[in-house]
């Protein structure tokens, strides 16, 4: 018992050095992003092709499940809802969980799935292949040719992602709720916009999206430099890199929550 508690301690104390280890790492690639995007230095190529790469083949898988959470907001609901004859406040009771919690968290995490795990892979690839030292051997800096229009482009493409499914999710949301309730969906609309849901919501759902894609950006970049041991090693960063922004995500989604809540 006493050997089982102490390798469970052990296990614990490895996980929060790393932890720290990571996050620390993250802010180091952050730091040097924005430092070379006030040089002058983030190459206008690399972002645009990141952009159309990254940002446009993420809009069909973003679509896709914004439309099924819509529609499973209104399942959940639709019972509880219909026992109260509170079918007026389906506008309502959607949108917020949609805007505020539920759009922007799977929207992260499916960005991570698809376009943090691409980003380590890349990276994971050029590091163990030594192309980024040859790029440094070329004078080139990798901060601006790799780093920042990465880093970047998942950034907006998490928040663009988030805003085309907030608006999906509540046309889901809709759709679901005059079929299931046959609520129409202009009493939709007004318990959407009956005063109860403000712009506060959607740019409380906006800034978890930006805190989401740097935590996206800065911790695929690192473990993509930070691969070694040819391509297991890929996989490996790939896979330690799903699961340890999965988990930032949501101590993000509540420390952001926790803030609002405080102010």
């Amino acid at each position: 018992m006493v050997r089982f508690s102490g390798a469970l301690l052990a296990g614990l104390g490895q996980t929060l050095v790393s932890l720290v280890r990571g996050v620390g790492t993250q802010a180091m690639v952050l730091a040097a992003a924005i430092g070379a995007t006030l040089r002058g230095e983030c190459d206008g190529d690399e972002l645009k092709s990141a952009l159309l790469r990254l940002g446009l083949g993420s809009i069909p898988v973003v679509v896709s499940t914004a439309v099924f959470v819509g529609g499973l907001m209104v399942v959940q609901s639709a019972p509880l809802l219909a026992r109260f004859g509170a079918e007026s406040y389906l506008g309502w009771g959607a949108g917020f969980g949609i805007l505020r919690e539920v759009g922007p968290v799977l929207t992260g995490l499916m960005i991570s799935g698809r376009v943090g795990s691409n980003n380590t892979a890349e990276l994971g690839t050029l590091t163990v292949t030594e192309q980024v030292d040859g790029l440094r051997a070329l004078a080139i800096d990798p901060a601006g040719y790799l780093l920042a229009p990465r880093v970047w482009a998942i950034i907006l493409t998490t928040l663009v992602g988030t805003a085309i499914s907030m608006i999906v999710a509540l046309l889901g949301a809709a759709a679901a709720g005059l079929f299931l309730l046959h609520v129409h969906p202009l009493t939709f609309y007004n318990g959407l916009t009956s005063g109860m849901l403000t712009w506060l919501d959607v740019l409380h759902g906006l800034a978890k999206a930006f805190a989401f894609g740097v935590v996206i950006a800065t911790s695929s970049t690192a473990y993509g430099l930070g691969a070694t041991g040819g391509p297991p090693g890929v996989g490996r960063a790939v896979g330690s890199s799903v699961v340890a922004t999965a988990v930032l995500i949501f101590a993000m989604d509540a420390l952001v929550s926790m803030t609002a809540r405080v102010q």
